[in-house]
């Protein structure tokens, strides 16, 4: 029953968002929203929202399935034959004129074979981000749970670091490890950069063996369908002055990123304050990429932890608001030397940010 209550919460705002937009109904046919309105993970699906009711349109891979765990509310219509004939002729049997469809998702191919002279098609852009940007308690509670499960993985990893590892024979570790501590998989493809690797901030982990010296890992775990995204760098031996000078200004900002994590505050300022320190260090330049990121059944959700000095963005920035969940990483990159990155999730209770992962910012030399 309290899932149920979910879901009629979801679904009630998506009609809020018909009454606002002047449509009859909305079509989703993305993974990430229909897993969100429906609960169901599919490669395959719809989710149909009118006024008044609620359909959820599979195949027979994942029919059976649907008609399990879907609320009680949403009724599964199995998909027949030429999946785009069975969709359009299921829209023109609701006998609704203006139907949105994610206008930022979905391929051509979709819209130009779902054209009707029954209905009309009206594309919406990323419709349901600011839904989706604000975590409920059940989402909260299945995304603190990840952030457990990736701090074991990465206190257990730490047991078998050592030089003359690849790159992939650790992310593999990473894997192995994700699955053992009932994780569903990786968020993402596990970032795992030894030495001059590191300066490079989505480094594709290689076959290259790690040697003494700087080593980042950015990793993340999938649970009940939730990312968690957690990024530390460590040193394989003692760390030198130069990399321990840097490394104290990536966390430092670290800090002043996650003092501006109140109610109320721009999102922007996170990202700001970041930017100001680095650049009163003389690093700004080596600072290559946004401070952060939400983050929920995607790995990057609205907003970005962003700022730029165009009056037209800072307007459309959201405030820090109860239930956000989000990534604060600053980072700084030395090309053909080392990269330094920390990264925690940040969630927004009670007005102001909490971190749940256990595994400190401190420099760690193996």
């Amino acid at each position: 029953m309290r899932e149920n209550k979910i879901y009629s919460d979801r679904l009630n705002r998506v009609r809020e968002i018909l009454q606002e937009k002047g449509l009859s109904a909305f079509l989703f046919s993305s993974y990430p929203n229909v897993f969100y309105l429906s609960g169901l993970r599919a490669s395959h699906a719809y989710v149909i929202v009118t006024e008044k009711q609620a359909f959820l349109l599979t195949d027979g891979r994942y029919f059976e399935k649907a008609k399990e765990i879907l609320p009680t509310f949403m009724e599964a219509k199995l998909i027949i034959g030429d999946p785009f004939k069975f969709l359009k002729a299921f829209l023109r049997s609701l006998k609704i004129k203006n139907i949105g469809f994610e206008k930022d998702r979905v391929p051509c191919e979709l819209k130009e074979r779902l054209r009707s002279k029954d209905y009309k098609l009206i594309g919406v852009s990323q419709v349901l981000k600011n839904l989706r940007m604000l975590k409920d308690k059940s989402e909260l509670e299945k995304m603190k749970e990840a952030v457990r499960i990736t701090d074991r993985i990465y206190q257990e990893l730490l047991k078998h670091l050592k030089p003359g590892l690849t790159e992939l024979e650790i992310r593999g570790k990473i894997v192995e490890l994700i699955f053992k501590f009932s994780g569903e998989g990786e968020s993402f493809p596990s970032i795992v950069a030894g030495g001059a690797h590191s300066a490079i901030p989505h480094w594709e982990s290689s076959r290259n063996p790690i040697k003494k010296g700087p080593l980042l890992i950015d990793m993340g775990i999938l649970f009940k369908g939730y990312c968690s995204d957690f990024t530390r760098t460590l040193f394989l031996g003692n760390a030198d002055s130069e990399f321990k000078k840097y490394f104290e200004m990536v966390k430092t900002a670290w800090y002043k990123a996650f003092e501006k994590v109140k109610a109320g505050v721009p999102v922007y300022e996170i990202d700001k304050a970041v930017r100001d320190y680095f650049e009163k260090k003389g690093v700004l330049a080596n600072f290559t990429h946004a401070t952060g990121h939400g983050i929920g059944i995607e790995i990057h959700e609205f907003p970005r932890i962003y700022f730029q000095k165009s009056l037209k963005f800072l307007k459309e920035q959201p405030l820090i608001q109860e239930g956000m969940v989000f990534t604060i990483e600053p980072g700084l990159y030395f090309s053909g030397k080392f990269g330094i990155r920390l990264e925690n999730m940040v969630f927004v209770e009670g007005g102001e940010g909490k971190i749940y992962s256990e595994i400190p910012l401190e420099l760690l030399e193996l």
